[in-house]
């Protein structure tokens, strides 16, 4: 199987990795190559490691290394996994470009936690051969991905999409194009009035999340997971729900002031946490 990344930064190199690991030839486009591939090859040694030093899943890091490739998006890719910044304008570039160089029966998918899957296939002239594949960060780790459909999505790409998930091990769920989908959706809402509680006083971050984590089974709690993902990113995706579905994804003062402050959460060291 040959499998496409677009875009080598976190989620790009996760997606490429789990690809890997599951026997795939990978290519992966990104302008910082070396960063790129130093990453994936990072994550195939850490797997590797966790595994107590085994191979994963029947593949050895070094082996999986072998089947990567950086560089542009070759014609006779299966599958391209388009996995940029969340800027609708640089994706529906990207993927007309990509489209442009793949044969007319691949499949072509968009890594995007909230952005509309109708309106990125408006640069596309085979829209029914598109669809949304949300992976989750980190791509290696979460078991979940979100294929998200419009009514042009044909048939056979989504029984394809299942089954390029099934390859990797994880479950796969299906959405209609919808702002944020069912994740993102939900996800927010939740992560978002814990940031309300922690403005008005109501418990420290710390306790909020342990309510979830033990009252409700979360594996994680919801300000923890935003420092996680980037509150720049919640921020982002807080203010796309706003515009498209109303007031109660209104992000709240204290989301605002601390991405203004550049506390952006764990990849800055400091967020409603200090890592």
């Amino acid at each position: 199987m040959k499998v496409a990344v677009i875009g080598g930064g976190r989620m790009g190199s996760g997606i490429a990795q789990v690809f890997l690991t599951a026997g795939a030839e990978v290519t992966v486009q990104e302008p910082e190559a070396e960063a790129a591939r130093a990453r994936i090859a990072k994550g195939l040694a850490i797997a590797e490691s966790k595994a107590g030093g085994t191979r994963t899943a029947g593949v050895s890091a070094e082996e999986a290394l072998t089947r990567l490739t950086m560089g542009p998006v070759p014609e006779d890719a299966e599958l391209v996994v388009e996995a940029v910044p969340e800027d609708p304008k640089l994706k529906a570039e990207i993927l007309a470009e990509a489209e442009s160089r793949i044969a007319a029966g691949a499949v072509l998918a968009t890594n995007t936690s909230s952005l509309s899957i109708g309106e990125l296939s408006a640069a596309l002239r085979r829209p029914d051969r598109f669809l949304g594949m949300h992976f989750f960060n980190p791509v290696p780790v979460q078991r979940l991905v979100e294929l998200i459909v419009t009514g042009a999505t044909a048939a056979d790409v989504l029984e394809r999409a299942k089954g390029y998930v099934a390859l990797l091990g994880k479950t796969s769920v299906v959405v209609r194009d919808s702002p944020g989908f069912a994740t993102s959706r939900l996800g927010v809402l939740l992560g978002l009035e814990a940031m309300r509680m922690v403005e008005e006083g109501v418990a420290a971050p710390e306790d909020i999340d342990t309510a979830m984590e033990l009252g409700y089974n979360h594996p994680m709690g919801p300000i923890k997971l935003g420092d996680l993902v980037g509150l720049d990113v919640r921020l982002a995706i807080a203010e796309y729900l706003h515009a498209k579905l109303g007031p109660r994804f209104e992000p709240p003062r204290i989301l605002r002031e601390k991405v203004a402050a550049g506390e952006l959460g764990r990849k800055t060291g400091k967020g409603f946490y200090t890592w």
